[in-house]
Formats: C-alpha cells, structure tokens, sequence
C-alpha cells in the first residue's frame, strides 16, 4: 500500500475503479436505451413494449438485488479485489449474450445475470476508494468515480445507434478490456489488517440482529430511493410522459437519458465540492434531494413544453441526481471494515431494487389515475421520507474509517 498515493484522487485505485463505474453504468442504462428497438426486433407488439419493459427492467433488479448481497459479503470475507474482477467477468459475458437473445424469456434471463454481475461494481469500488484514501480526499475520490462512470450512460447513447445487438457486444468487450487493468491495483489497506482479525466479516445477517444498526442501514437506503424514482419512472419512460404532458414534439428515451447523466456527472462533481465546502456530507445531501423535489413537481406539472425544453428540464433534473455518488459514500462511512463492503455494495442494490415496488405501484394506479398522478404520488412518498432519513444519519464528512463493528 505504501506505492498508493493516498492524498491524490487521482491515483490508479479511482482511476480503476471509475473505469469499471464507466462500463457498469453504460450497460445497466443501456437497456433503458434499445428497451423500443430491442423489443421490437424480438417480436412484442406495440401495445405490450411498456410492460414487456417494465417486467425485463424488474428483472434486472431482482438480479442486483440478489448480486448486492453475494457480492458485498465476498468482498467483506475474501476481499475488495476478487470481486471486482468477477463481478466484470460475469456481466462482461451476460452483455455479449445479450445481444443474441430472440426471445423475452431469454432477454429476461440474461437481464438478472448482467444484474447480478452488476451489483457488486460500485459498492466494492467505493469502498475500496473510501479505504485507500485520506478522510480528507476520500470525498472527491469517491466523486470523481461516480462523476466519471455516470458518462458511461451517454457513451450507451451513442453506440446504441449502430443498434441494439452491437451496443450490447461492444459493452461486453469494454468489460473484458477492463479486467486487464485490474493487476495494477492493490488490496485495501485496512481489509489487510482485519484478516488477522477474530471479528466476524460479511455478516449481512448482523445488520438485523441490532437495532441500531439496522435503523442506520434503512436510513441508508431511503436517502438513494428518489434517485431511482427519477430514472426509472420519469426518465426511461419520458417518451410516454412527454406525450401525457403534451410536448409538442416525440422524445427519444435514449436522448434523454443521455441529457440525464450527462447533469449527473456535472452534478457529481458539484455536490463534492459542495460537500467540502459545507464540510457536511448531510447538509449536501438535503440541498440536492430538496432541488430534486422541486424539479420533480416542475417536470410532472407543466405541460405543452417544446421537446428542447423537456430535455434541458431533463438535464437539470439529472444534475441532482448526482448525489449518487455523495449517498454511496455515506453509506461506505457508515460501517466499520468489516462490513464495510456488504453495506456499501447491498445499499445501491436495494435502492435500485425499490424500482421493482414503485414500478409495480405505479402500474397499478396508471389505469385510473393516468401515469402523471400516479408518478407524482409516489414522488410525494419517496422524496421527503429521503430527506428525513439523511437528517437522522451521523454526520461523517471527517470520519476515521478504520475501525470494526462488534457483533
């Protein structure tokens, strides 16, 4: 560990871990991307693309759910590393498979194998970033990982555009290209020094058996939600939301997720700068899901927009979604060392599997209150309990993370 220049962000960890960021976000929003065009060329008919999406979307979560836990606790027990090199492995070898799927019970399987796989590459990256640099760069280290990968969305966008089966091979090939960077990295420091340790590591388990930690790992998990709100109902579906509300013109669901991330990664960067600034990772955290709040009601209550309009709306809506990277941070400084990656890995992948519940509710109440109501009403839910649970967490802008949980 001593060749890591732990006070530089910039060292070969970040830039490693925000290679693999880059590659993970570009296939799990490329789905959102080829969802018309890849369903089309499988056979679903017009009138079931908007089911047929919700349900292979759905199953993607179910996978990283499933991933989050298996992964987070191999990294606790056999260490950062060797997951990151199967976790890329494996949703590398689902992506190239998914570009030969002829059916949607195929697509369907490979859409909760590449979600496993993806599980586990921001959690096990952020912590290995949050172990290896200072508490006093660890912030923007973890920031320029998740302002970096997010731009991996808008890459999709633009390889999705030589078509669907070859977005999805080239994403598969950038895994495998990736994995040859991987020796040129480290194991953490403070994972080392635990393995000598008597103190149980990965114990998913221990989160629940304490109150205390429990409410700590919930609080966790409700601060991201909004997040998925946002780019799972309101921006992959923006085509249906821009013909409810009127936009005067079609939308591209590619387009405006691409517009999406690229206010991420602005955002990402900003909110570290403000987190430094403000020397508080909470009060950050409440400035951006407050400015998500008020952008959410703005984008589900003004009608008859120009398609330019709702994109920059898009845009802007997408630069406070870059507390991302902040939340995941958070929820790494949380725990002690060994734990640290279970929570750190699952926390994302939980948020992430909340899309699962808000997509069915939304579904449900689409028929009698149309997709505008139903959207605002779980907006109305999800964004303020977020704010509450930011506020009851511990404030740990300047935490020494070397430390364990006791059981």
């Amino acid at each position: 560990m001593n060749k890591l220049n732990t006070t530089n962000p910039l060292n070969i960890v970040v830039i490693v871990a925000a290679l693999g960021y880059f590659v993970d976000i570009y296939d799990l929003i490329l789905f959102g991307i080829v969802r018309i065009p890849s369903l089309q060329a499988i056979g679903i008919p017009p009138e079931g693309i908007k089911d047929a999406g919700i349900y292979l979307g759905n199953m993607q979560m179910i996978g990283m759910m499933i991933g989050g836990i298996v992964w987070g606790m191999l990294g606790d027990k056999r260490g950062r590393l060797s997951v990151l090199f199967l976790t890329i492995l494996l949703y590398s070898l689902a992506n190239i498979a998914n570009g030969f799927v002829h059916t949607l019970d195929q697509y369907a399987v490979l859409r909760i194998i590449a979600g496993f796989g993806l599980a586990g590459e921001l959690g096990v990256g952020i912590t290995l970033v949050s172990e290896v640099m200072t508490k006093e760069t660890r912030a923007m280290g973890t920031t320029i990982v998740a302002g970096f990968g997010v731009l991996g969305a808008v890459l999709a966008y633009f390889v999705a555009k030589l078509g669907w089966q070859q977005a999805y091979w080239i994403g598969g090939g950038f895994g495998l290209l990736l994995l040859g960077l991987r020796v040129y990295i480290h194991e953490s420091g403070m994972f080392d020094k635990i393995k000598t340790s008597t103190a149980k590591r990965g114990n998913f388990l221990s989160l629940f058996t304490d109150r205390k930690k429990f409410a700590k790992y919930i609080y966790c998990i409700l601060v991201g939600v909004p997040i998925w709100f946002a780019v799972g109902i309101l921006i992959f579906f923006s085509k249906e939301f821009g013909k409810a509300l009127g936009v005067t013109g079609d939308i591209d669901p590619g387009k405006s997720i691409m517009f999406h991330y690229i206010g991420a990664a602005i955002g990402s960067f900003l909110i570290g700068i403000l987190s430094q600034q403000l020397k508080s990772r909470k009060k950050a955290l409440i400035i951006f899901i407050v400015g998500m709040g008020m952008l959410t009601g703005i984008f589900l209550l003004i009608s008859g927009l120009s398609p330019t309009a709702f994109y920059v709306l898009i845009f802007m809506l997408g630069i406070t979604m870059g507390y991302w990277a902040l939340f995941v941070t958070v929820a790494s400084e949380q725990f002690g060392t060994n734990i640290r990656s279970t929570v750190t890995t699952t926390v994302p992948n939980f948020v992430r599997g909340t899309l699962v519940i808000m997509a069915l509710c939304w579904k449900s109440m689409t028929p009698g209150m149309g997709i505008i109501k139903s959207a605002g009403i779980i907006g109305l839910i999800v964004i303020p309990i977020a704010i509450i649970a930011t506020a009851l967490l511990e404030e740990s802008h300047d935490k020494d993370l070397d430390y364990l949980e006791t059981e």
